[in-house]
C-alpha cells in the first residue's frame, strides 16, 4: 500500500500541471478570440453579427460567415484529428503514432497536386473528394502491404512510413519542376482555416459525430488490441478485422479533416499525449480527451495565427503554425513527465539473441551470402556514377561538333578526351553521397535498437530539424550567402537542438520514449517553420525545397573529404557497442540484470546518432529515408546480430545514395533531382515489395 500511494503521489505533479495549462489554453483561446472579434466589428455589432447579419452591413456578415464557421473548423477538425491519433496509437500500440503514419496527409496532398497539374476540371467542387481518396488510396496501399502479415502493429506502421515518404517525395518532385503554378497546393499543405461560409462545418459535423459514434461502438476491439495479439486470439477475438476498421475509421477522420482543411500536423501526436498526462488512462476517457485537447489546440493556434496576420488571418497557413504552439507544450510535458513502462516492440522488431526464427522468409538469406552481392553492387553504382553519364539532348556533341545528327541525347562512357575533367568534378558528390548514405543508415540501425521502435529514425532526435532551421533564419536574413556560410548557419542550428536535447534527456536518464518524443516536437517545430516559408512562394521556397530534399552539387573535395574522414570513423567505432545493442533492445529491467549502466549506453549510442545524423545534414541536407529504411533493408536480407546489421545497412545506405546522386543529375538533364529525393523515389517501391512478400 505504501508503495501504490507514493506511486499515485508521483503522477499527480504531472496531471496538475498538464490540466493547469490545457484550461490556461482554453482561457487564452477565449480571449483571443474576444481579441480578433473587436478587430472585426465594435461590440454593438456583435449580437446582430452572430444572430441576424445585415446584408448592408459587411463586418456583420464577416463574423457571421467568416469568424464563427471558422472557429467551428477548428473545434472539429482539432477533435477528429485528436480521436484519430489515439485510435493509432491504441491499435498499432506505438505512442509516436498519429494520422499521418499511414500516409493520409501525404496521399492527400499527391492527388491535389496530381489534379492540379493533370486534371483541373477536376477540382471544381471536388477539392475535398479528390483529397479524401487520395488518402484513402494510401491506406489501401498500407493494408496491402500488411496484409499477408496479419496487420501486426509494426509491419503496418513500417509501410505507413514508407508510403507516406514516398507520396511526400512524389509531390516534391512535382513542386520542384512546376513550382510556378502549384502555389496553391503549399498554401494547402500549410493548412488553411479561412472560411466563407458554413459549408465546411455542415460537412465536418455530421462526419465527426459518426465518427465518435463508431469510435465508442469499437471501444472493446480497440481496447483488446492493445493486448498482445496472442492474447487476444486466444479470447476468440478476431484480431485482423478489428484492425482494419480501427484503423479505417482513423483514415476517415484524418482524411476528411485533410480533405476538407489541408494538412494539419502535430494535432494526432500531441493531443493524445496530453490527454494522457492529464490523468486519463482508459481508453474510453482518453477518446473523450484526445478530443477536447485537440480541439482546444487548433483553436488556440487559428487565434494566434489571426492575431499575428490580421483579422481574416489570411497570409499564414494556420495548420502550419500547430507545432509552433503545440511543440513547446509537449517539450514542457515531456521535462516533466514521469517514465513511463508502455509496450515496447523489441521482439517484433529484433531477435536481440542473434537467432533466426524458422518461421520468418528473410531467417533463409544469410547475411555472408548478401554481403558479398551487396559490395558489388557498391562498386558497380560508383562506376556508373563517375563513368557514366547523359548528354542531354545533344548539347555536349553539338558543341563538339556542331552536327545536325547530335540534337538527341544519348548515354556515353566517360572515356574520351577531355572526359577526365568531368570524372574528377563527380568524385566530391559521390563521395559524399557515399559516406552520408552510410552515416545516416548506422544511426538509423542505432536509433531504432536504442529505442526499440520500428519508426525510429535519425530525424527523430530534431538534429536534422535545427539544421533546416538554421537554414531557415540564414534564408529569411541573407538569401543570397555562400556555400560556406550556409554550411555554418545549419551546423550551428544542428549543434544547438542537439545541446538542447542533451540537456533535456539528461534529466531522465536518456529514456527513449523522452529522447523520442523531444526529437518529434524539434522536428514539428522546424518542420511548421520550413512550411511556412514554403506557403510564401518565390525562389526561396524552391532552394529550400531542393536543399531539404538532399542536394550533393554544392559539395566541395573539402566536404566529400571530412564526410568520408567522419564516417570511416563511425563505422570502426559501432562495433564496439555491439554488447549494448543486444542487450538494450530487451528493456532496462533486463539490461540492468546484466550490468549495463542503462543511461550511459544511453548517452553514447545517442551521441553517435547525433554525430553521424548532423555530419550528413550538413553535407547534404536533411534526409528522410535512408536512416529509416535502410535497416529494414539489412534485416529483411538475413541480418540479425548488431554488426551484421550496421554493415549490411550501411552499405544499402550508400548504394542507395550513389545511385540517386547518379539518376538524379542525369535523368532529368540539364535539370537536377536531389539525392535525397530520388533515393526515396527508388528504394522506397523495394521496400514495399519486400514487405508485400514477407509474412
Amino acid at each position: 500500500m505504501p508503495r501504490a500511494r507514493a506511486s499515485h503521489i508521483g503522477v499527480r505533479p504531472t496531471r496538475r500541471v498538464s490540466i493547469v495549462l490545457l484550461a490556461v489554453a482554453v482561457l487564452a483561446a477565449c480571449a483571443l478570440s474576444l481579441v480578433n472579434l473587436h478587430d472585426i466589428a465594435a461590440p454593438h455589432l456583435w449580437i446582430r453579427g452572430l444572430l441576424h447579419p445585415d446584408p448592408r452591413e459587411l463586418r456583420t456578415v464577416i463574423i457571421h460567415d467568416s469568424w464563427m464557421p471558422r472557429i467551428g473548423v477548428a473545434w472539429l477538425a482539432g477533435a477528429m484529428l485528436g480521436l484519430a491519433g489515439t485510435i493509432f496509437q491504441q491499435v498499432l500500440r506505438n505512442p509516436i503514432a498519429e494520422p499521418m503514419t499511414l500516409g493520409v496527409s501525404s496521399g492527400a496532398q499527391l492527388a491535389l497536386t496530381l489534379a492540379t497539374l493533370y486534371a483541373p476540371a477536376w477540382l471544381a467542387g471536388a477539392t475535398q473528394t479528390t483529397a479524401l481518396a487520395g488518402a484513402a488510396c494510401a491506406a489501401v496501399l498500407v493494408f496491402g502491404l500488411a496484409w499477408r502479415s496479419d496487420l501486426t502493429p509494426t509491419t503496418v506502421a513500417v509501410a505507413g512510413m514508407v508510403v507516406s515518404l514516398f507520396c511526400g517525395s512524389v509531390t516534391v518532385a512535382l513542386q520542384l519542376i512546376h513550382a510556378p503554378y502549384l502555389r496553391a497546393v503549399f498554401i494547402w499543405g500549410g493548412g488553411s482555416l479561412v472560411q466563407q461560409d458554413w459549408t465546411v462545418v455542415a460537412a465536418l459535423g455530421p462526419q465527426c459525430v459518426v465518427g465518435a459514434v463508431l469510435a465508442w461502438l469499437l471501444l472493446l476491439p480497440m481496447v483488446l488490441l492493445g493486448l498482445d495479439d496472442t492474447n487476444a486470439q486466444n479470447l476468440g477475438f478476431s484480431v485482423r478485422r478489428a484492425r482494419v476498421a480501427s484503423l479505417a475509421l482513423a483514415v476517415l477522420l484524418a482524411g476528411m479533416v485533410v480533405g476538407a482543411v489541408g494538412v494539419i500536423g502535430f494535432i494526432g501526436l500531441a493531443a493524445p499525449a496530453i490527454a494522457r498526462w492529464t490523468g486519463a488512462r482508459r481508453l474510453g476517457a482518453r477518446l473523450v480527451a484526445s478530443a477536447l485537447c485537440g480541439a482546444v489546440l487548433v483553436w488556440l493556434t487559428d487565434q494566434i495565427v489571426q492575431l499575428a496576420s490580421g483579422a481574416l488571418g489570411d497570409l499564414v497557413p494556420a495548420g502550419a503554425v500547430t507545432a509552433l504552439l503545440g511543440a513547446p507544450v509537449m517539450l514542457l510535458t515531456v521535462s516533466r513527465m514521469r517514465r513511463e513502462n508502455g509496450t515496447r516492440l523489441a521482439h517484433a522488431l529484433f531477435d536481440p539473441g542473434g537467432h533466426d526464427t524458422p518461421s520468418d522468409p528473410s531467417a533463409r538469406y544469410a547475411p555472408a551470402r548478401v554481403l558479398g552481392l551487396a559490395l558489388a553492387l557498391l562498386a558497380g553504382a560508383v562506376v556508373c556514377a563517375l563513368m557514366l553519364g547523359y548528354t542531354g539532348h545533344g548539347i555536349v556533341d553539338a558543341a563538339r561538333h556542331a552536327s545536325a545528327h547530335a540534337t538527341v541525347g544519348h548515354w556515353h562512357w566517360a572515356t574520351r578526351d577531355g572526359d577526365a575533367r568531368i570524372v574528377l568534378w563527380r568524385v566530391p558528390r559521390v563521395v559524399g553521397a557515399l559516406a552520408s548514405g552510410a552515416m545516416l543508415a548506422i544511426a538509423g540501425v542505432l536509433m531504432q535498437r536504442v529505442t526499440a521502435n520500428p519508426l525510429a529514425s535519425p530525424e527523430m532526435l530534431g538534429v536534422s530539424g535545427g539544421a533546416a532551421l538554421g537554414m531557415v533564419v540564414l534564408m529569411i536574413c541573407a538569401a543570397d550567402a555562400t556555400a560556406s556560410v550556409r554550411l555554418i548557419a545549419s551546423a550551428a542550428g544542428a549543434f544547438a537542438i542537439l545541446a538542447a536535447l542533451g540537456y533535456t534527456a539528461s534529466r531522465t536518464r536518456f529514456a527513449p520514449e523522452h529522447v523520442v518524443l523531444t526529437g518529434i516536437s524539434i522536428s514539428a517545430l522546424s518542420q511548421a517553420i520550413v512550411a511556412v516559408v514554403i506557403a510564401s512562394g518565390g525562389e526561396r521556397a524552391v532552394a529550400l525545397l531542393s536543399w531539404l530534399s538532399g542536394s550533393t552539387y554544392s559539395i566541395t573535395r573539402t566536404d566529400a573529404a571530412t564526410a568520408a574522414f567522419i564516417g570511416v570513423a563511425l563505422c570502426a567505432t559501432t562495433p564496439l557497442l555491439h554488447r549494448w545493442l543486444t542487450i538494450l533492445p530487451l528493456g532496462d529491467a533486463h539490461a540492468r540484470g546484466l550490468g549495463v549502466n542503462v543511461g550511459r549506453a544511453r548517452l553514447a549510442v545517442l551521441s553517435l546518432v547525433a554525430l553521424a545524423t548532423a555530419s550528413a545534414t550538413l553535407i547534404v541536407g536533411p534526409l528522410s529515408f535512408v536512416g529509416l529504411t535502410a535497416p529494414h533493408f539489412a534485416r529483411l536480407a538475413g541480418a540479425r546480430r548488431p554488426v551484421e546489421q550496421l554493415t549490411l545497412a550501411a552499405i544499402a545506405g550508400a548504394i542507395v545514395m550513389v545511385f540517386a546522386d547518379w539518376l538524379g543529375r542525369e535523368w532529368l538533364m540539364p535539370r537536377e533531382l536531389p539525392a535525397g529525393l530520388v533515393a526515396t523515389l527508388i528504394g522506397a517501391p523495394y521496400l514495399m515489395g519486400l514487405l508485400a512478400r514477407r509474412r
